[in-house]
């Protein structure tokens, strides 16, 4: 039973994954005679004062999407969760931004935060009439805001189908104790999501790592290089400088780094994320 999905794996992971690698050792346009490099493009890249800016980019990224998601993910499930009239008009609300495509999003906050003909000016709002995506610290905040926008309703829906499996008697028992909201919240729903959590955080960071179109579109990598992820870094090289054999490098960097995330995450979520988060109960 397990066959097609290993032909499947291997077909568009395990081979394409083996061919990037090869052609990292590699020099090519795209176009012309692939010459063998050896590591010549290894030791360009891993010396190029570029990459350290870029992945540390990529890393405030991931880190500062992380801390706006996972919190408001957490409290949106729990409340979509919960026995409210209108929680299915609601949850396919919050759950339209996820189906819009990130190019499209990208080009309507652009337009949106213009600001000569963006919504500020049309409305009339000081604030919002900032050249947002001119300022390297305001671009950064607006990928952020972007980026968690369209993902949250996501890991909403992970966190409030994570709710939902928690027996209901656990609640009954702490309110017979006397603990309000708050205080079942934090004894109670928090720590029964942990596996939730560290499923939820590793789709988040190693989503992260491949953040491109959106942040493409919007910033193209500025003001400067404000925004250049890993991502952007590897598309420029390979598809505007037609440097395939140094973009494949960033794509192998790529891999490595997702890797060690994810299991870096399952190993601080416990011995195993993928067991019942009903542990105990």
């Amino acid at each position: 039973m397990a066959v097609p999905a290993l032909v499947f794996f291997a077909g568009f992971g395990v081979i394409p994954l083996v061919g990037v690698l090869a052609l990292s050792f590699t020099q090519w346009d795209g176009l012309g005679e692939i010459r063998l490099a050896g590591f010549g493009n290894w030791g360009a890249i891993l010396r190029d004062p570029g990459l350290p800016h870029a992945l540390w980019v990529t890393f405030l990224v991931m880190a500062l999407s992380w801390a706006f998601q996972t919190p408001a993910s957490i409290l949106l499930g729990t409340f979509l969760a919960g026995k409210h009239r209108y929680r299915a008009v609601l949850s396919v609300l919050f759950f339209i931004p996820l189906l819009l495509s990130q190019a499209a999003i990208a080009i309507t906050f652009k337009a949106l935060l213009d600001p000569n003909f963006g919504l500020g000016a049309g409305l009339n709002i000081p604030f919002l009439v900032q050249d947002w995506l001119g300022e390297p610290v305001l671009a950064f905040g607006v990928v952020i805001f972007v980026v968690s926008w369209q993902f949250i309703p996501f890991h909403s829906l992970i966190y409030q189908g994570g709710v939902r499996q928690i027996p209901r008697s656990m609640y009954e028992a702490a309110e017979l104790d006397g603990a309000g909201r708050v205080r079942r919240f934090f004894s109670i729903t928090l720590p029964q999501l942990r596996y939730t959590i560290v499923t939820s955080s590793t789709l988040m960071v190693v989503g992260s790592l491949t953040f491109f179109d959106l942040i493409f579109v919007l910033t193209a990598g500025g003001p400067g290089d404000a925004t250049r992820v890993l991502a952007l870094d590897m598309y420029k090289r390979g598809f505007q400088a037609n440097l395939m054999g140094p973009a494949s490098v960033i794509a192998v960097i790529l891999v490595l780094v997702g890797l060690f995330l994810a299991l870096l995450l399952r190993r601080i979520g416990g011995r195993d994320a993928g067991h019942s988060q009903l542990e105990g109960v």
